[in-house]
């Protein structure tokens, strides 16, 4: 599932990349006045990208778009991952208070989330005690932990490439400039502007990559925080609760 919603993704970012290019050309080809403020942004950014030394410019849209499908892929994951733990913990209250263990762990079972995983790791110890439930919370907790944080490597990483090709791309490009000087005999600003020019444009376009992706990044660890913080809730939310219907042996 999680392999398909990646291809998923990376196939919604393609679109998206292709019918931004359309929408670009369309624009430009109306009525200055009438062309939005955002299409003439992009426009330029198209232009100059097609700029660029096209080696160095295509792996840092590589990194973008890979970048924006694990983004993709890891909300999807975490949106469905939510879950409101305040409702679960009445249901399975409503059960433990007739004694009806079994059919709270049901409700846990049935239920999607890491948080209701949880939970139900927690009822399934119930005979343990009150340390069996909180061992088997604690430990079924940081396996949730793992996979909630599943592909965040992959997204460090491209926030981490992009501007490193980027800069990679401008020195060569310089030490092209540079080249073409002493092949000329000539500092004229005519023989080296537009190697420079070429250069500096990777750079710019790997800050944009890297800053795209840290925008999600950083919306996917503040969701992660979120289920983390109503994982935690609700586990010492289910030991009260079973201590309060004596469901401990």
């Amino acid at each position: 599932m999680r392999k398909l919603l990646f291809l998923i993704g990376v196939f919604m970012v393609a679109a998206a990349v292709g019918a931004n290019d359309v929408m670009a050309q369309d624009a430009a080809t109306g009525a200055a006045a009438a062309a939005p403020v955002s299409a003439g942004a992009f426009q330029v950014l198209k232009e100059k990208f097609i700029e660029g030394d096209w080696l160095w410019m295509s792996p840092v849209l590589a990194c973008l778009i890979f970048g924006l499908a694990f983004c993709i892929e890891r909300i999807i994951t975490l949106n469905v991952a939510s879950t409101n733990t305040d409702v679960l913990l009445s249901k399975i209250e409503d059960k433990l208070s007739s004694g009806d263990v079994e059919g709270a762990k049901s409700i846990a079972k049935a239920t999607p989330g890491p948080a209701a995983s949880v939970l139900y790791e927690g009822l399934r110890n119930h005979a343990g005690g009150v340390d069996a439930v909180e061992k088997a919370i604690v430990s079924y907790g940081s396996v949730q932990m793992g996979l909630l944080e599943k592909g965040l490597i992959w997204i460090s990483l491209f926030i981490a490439l992009s501007p490193m090709l980027g800069f990679l791309g401008t020195v060569i490009g310089m030490i092209q400039a540079f080249d073409k000087i002493q092949a000329a005999g000539d500092i004229s600003p005519t023989v080296v502007a537009g190697g420079i020019k070429v250069a500096l444009l990777t750079t710019v376009f790997g800050l944009i990559a890297a800053m795209i992706l840290q925008v999600f990044y950083n919306y996917i660890i503040s969701k992660i925080d979120t289920i983390v913080n109503k994982m935690e809730e609700s586990s010492i939310g289910l030991v009260e609760v079973m201590s309060r219907n004596k469901v401990f042996k």
